[in-house]
């Protein structure tokens, strides 16, 4: 038997469908929605079809854009000859608060991780390559300083290697009010290859 009624239940394991939350968090999620208003409540549940319904990959970059092609793409202020590579659409929003970048971005929408089924060609290399075609100058690549995001970043650059673009890689080292004591080898010598003058 159930710990809680069946359609409790139901929310509960709905919410721990959610990356990061567990069986706690889902239960008190699920009994926060049982506190709030029929109309609350309603809103709640729409607000997640219409976000379904509208939401969608931007034909260029693959960025989350409610049109055909997102306002970045669309931006003729932007320089569409520079472009980030990032895993996923939450990268750019990061990108975007510091607002430093005015190039363009293209969302591979993973990594290559063969463990977990994901191969080249699930992701969005070939539209990326295809991009590169129209007088590309620079690629970024800016996946995460992960086994699989190192192995992403090598394959784009062995697919870019003879096209005339310059293919480049953030800098990662250590974190400005970081102590030197505390990174590990990988950080440390991250950030000694990404040093520029000073």
């Amino acid at each position: 038997m159930s710990e809680y009624l069946p359609p409790l239940e139901k929310l509960i394991e709905q919410f721990r469908k959610l990356p990061g939350v567990g069986r706690k968090s889902a239960v008190r999620m699920a009994f926060s929605v049982l506190d709030l208003s029929d109309e609350a409540a309603e809103n709640f549940s729409s607000a997640i079809t219409d976000a379904k319904k509208q939401i969608r990959h931007c034909e260029i970059c693959h960025n989350l854009s409610v049109d055909e092609v997102c306002p970045i793409c669309a931006d003729d202020t932007r320089d569409h000859t520079l472009i980030c590579v990032v895993e996923d659409a939450k990268a750019i929003l990061a990108f975007e608060k510091v607002r430093g970048f005015r190039g363009v971005y293209h969302v591979l929408g993973g990594v290559i991780s063969p463990i977990n089924g994901i191969t080249p060609d699930k992701l969005a290399i070939a539209d990326l390559i295809k991009r590169v075609r129209d007088g590309v100058k620079e690629v970024i690549i800016a996946t995460n300083p992960t086994v699989e995001g190192e192995t992403t970043a090598t394959y784009i650059s062995s697919l870019l290697k003879n096209t005339g673009v310059t293919v480049s890689r953030l800098a990662y080292g250590i974190p400005v009010g970081g102590d030197i004591e505390y990174a590990d080898e990988v950080t440390l010598n991250r950030a000694i290859e990404g040093r520029r003058a000073f």
